[in-house]
């Protein structure tokens, strides 16, 4: 079930392990809301970390933009998923190894960091090959490149395996969908390989936020249930679920328990306040703030008032109630269109 905090999660929690893409901002745009709450969190003593599986860009220039939308940020205070598989590389490689990269400057900044040489064909033979999101201008003969050199035996690395990824002008392909087309180019091997990755929701991501951050009561912050949350989970700390990104409430309903948050608010107000606690049962329903429910001829049914994001959370009581340890596979159309969901 959804945790309850009597305090605001600002005030709870020493640090937020804010995603960006669909929580901060959205393509080159701030997400609404998130400018002013991020500074009344800091106001309450709340440190932030800006944690992001893109890869495409520096730290430095991560933090030139978000201060560029109002959001103060210094270059320490960004985590890449090119910053956590650049240490992967580094720790099962040579120093001095080299690597084909495939990917944006900000894996590229991260491996050299690492004492890793980038090479740019696989005729270069190279130890490794990572790849990490490029942007839409990454071209498809990099990724014939890195295919090649899979092919020929070079490790594989990823930074992550997110298929999409949140623009301005809506869901784009993610750099999982890159590490497709590698997968699809060397299934004629006769073990086929696999990356190893490094991005949320995998540990060595979660391992280099709290390395980098010294954090002790961690909060992490997200709009994917299959990165964020789960990561989350997989590290052993809280998450919010804020939905200004790509997760929506039938998905959040249906969700495993490993993509169940502790939180969930419409966006990063729900930083500054604190959480109600939803009580019931699967017989009487389940309740938050005004709202009542309740599984019923195999819909979730809702009734009451008040706080659509209160609707929400009685609904994943009873959703969560009814998927037990697996998914909830009930018709929650109905219910959510109540709450503008």
């Amino acid at each position: 079930m959804l945790r309850a905090c009597e305090t605001a999660l600002s005030q709870a929690y020493d640090t937020a392990l804010l995603d960006l893409d669909g929580v901060v901002y959205a393509g080159g745009a701030a997400v609404p809301h998130a400018v002013e709450a991020l500074a009344a969190a800091r106001r309450d003593g709340m440190r932030r970390a800006f944690v992001t599986n893109n890869a495409a860009r520096t730290p430095q220039t991560v933090a030139d933009h978000l201060a560029r939308l109002g959001v103060p940020a210094a270059a320490d205070e960004v985590i890449t998923s090119a910053q956590a598989v650049a240490r992967l590389v580094a720790e099962q490689l040579p120093p001095g190894s080299r690597v084909l990269c495939v990917g944006g400057d900000g894996l590229r900044v991260a491996l050299t960091e690492r004492g890793l040489e980038t090479v740019e064909s696989a005729d270069d033979d190279p130890a490794a090959v990572v790849q990490g999101y490029g942007g839409p201008e990454l071209a498809w003969g990099r990724l014939a490149e890195a295919a090649l050199a899979v092919g020929r035996g070079a490790s594989w690395y990823a930074s992550n395996t997110d298929l999409t990824i949140p623009s301005g002008r809506g869901i784009a392909p993610g750099n999982g969908a890159a590490v497709e087309v590698v997968r699809i180019a060397t299934r004629w091997m006769r073990d086929a390989p696999e990356p190893q990755v490094a991005g949320k929701p995998r540990p060595p991501m979660h391992r280099e936020t709290i390395l980098r951050t010294g954090a002790e009561r961690p909060l992490v912050v997200g709009d994917r249930l299959d990165t964020d949350i789960e990561g989350a989970h997989a590290g052993g700390v809280d998450a919010l679920l804020v939905m200004t990104g790509v997760t929506d409430g039938a998905q959040l309903l249906a969700a495993p328990p490993p993509h169940r948050p502790a939180y969930v608010a419409a966006d990063l107000r729900g930083l500054l306040a604190p959480h109600p606690g939803t009580t019931g049962d699967p017989v009487t329903g389940f309740r938050c703030g005004g709202w009542r429910a309740r599984a019923a001829e195999g819909a979730l049914a809702l009734e009451g008032g008040g706080d659509p994001v209160d609707g929400l959370r009685a609904l994943c009581g009873a959703a969560w109630a009814a998927g037990g340890d697996g998914c909830c596979d009930l018709d929650s159309a109905k219910a959510l269109a109540r709450l503008g969901w």
